[in-house]
């Protein structure tokens, strides 16, 4: 059967393939844990994640295929919609309230990466970025008519998963799809239409955010930033070229610091737009 590459994501760029109803990708050292959760999820009748379609073998693991569509660079208009951010973080919220029911194996090697630095009741996602929620607009997916793609039904890779409190899942999510980015940077990118303070309360309103968590997210948002500045550190000193050249092309040291500075300068603006 024809490989078909699948694009998307930095951390294993271009060694992802589809085989029919099969995804081909690099297994992560927890995949056994992370397959028998996922087999308890869809069990649980939870539909929004894939599961194992076989054993890992040398070092590749094999998923399910969801159809749908997926947003990958450069971003098309209907991902940076007002709809499609409801609907990831109801999709969001479905995914944790099905977590919470499924036992998972806490002394499985889950990545710490990401992970909650205060770890959790539950596995998060931890990754739940553009290029990795599937959207669908009828049974066998794709972009709709009208440029839009549907509803968001399901989330994809699930290499950076681990204990955390639904909270630090929030504001890794909202870090993408708000986008949180500093001015100068959402000019650059094209992005600077899309305002944060009214797309963190849309998307706080969306999940069913309670009144402390909302005056909590401003803050956690700040260590998820930091969490993922750390990683991106790391990645470089060890000399992965992808993330070399990402970091080279997202402009440094320099952007990291103009994000964290304006993030606690809009603190208090973010709380009373939470709060609003």
């Amino acid at each position: 059967m024809d490989e078909e590459p699948l694009a998307g994501g930095l951390a294993n760029a271009g060694a992802v393939v589809r085989r029919g109803g099969v995804v081909e990708r690099p297994a992560p050292p927890h995949a056994a844990a992370l397959h028998d959760f996922l087999a308890g999820l869809r069990a649980g009748g939870f539909p929004g994640a894939p599961v194992a379609a076989g054993a890992v073998e040398g070092g590749r693991e094999r998923l399910e295929f969801l159809p749908g569509a997926v947003a990958v660079p450069p971003y098309p208009a209907w991902a940076l919609g007002g709809d499609a951010l409801v609907s990831v973080a109801r999709l969001l919220r479905r995914w944790h309230e099905a977590s919470a029911r499924t036992p998972f194996d806490r002394k499985a090697s889950w990545p710490g990466e990401f992970a909650d630095p205060e770890g959790g009741p539950l596995l998060c996602h931890n990754d739940v970025c553009l290029e990795n929620v599937v959207f669908r607009t009828g049974p066998t997916g794709g972009v709709g008519a009208t440029g839009g793609a549907g509803e968001a039904v399901a989330l994809i890779d699930f290499d950076f998963a681990a204990p955390g409190r639904p909270l630090w899942d929030v504001a890794l999510t909202v870090r993408y799809w708000t986008p949180v980015l500093d001015p100068a940077t959402a000019a650059e990118t094209a992005r600077a239409h899309l305002e944060v303070p009214a797309r963190l309360a849309l998307f706080a309103d969306a999940y069913g955010l309670s009144p402390a968590d909302r005056l909590a997210l401003p803050t956690v948002l700040e260590q998820a930033t930091a969490v993922c500045r750390n990683f991106v550190a790391r990645r470089v000193a060890a000399g992965d070229a992808v993330f070399t050249a990402y970091f080279d092309g997202y402009g440094g040291w320099s952007r990291w610091d103009r994000l964290q500075s304006w993030l606690a300068e809009q603190r208090p603006l973010l709380e009373r737009a939470l709060r609003a």
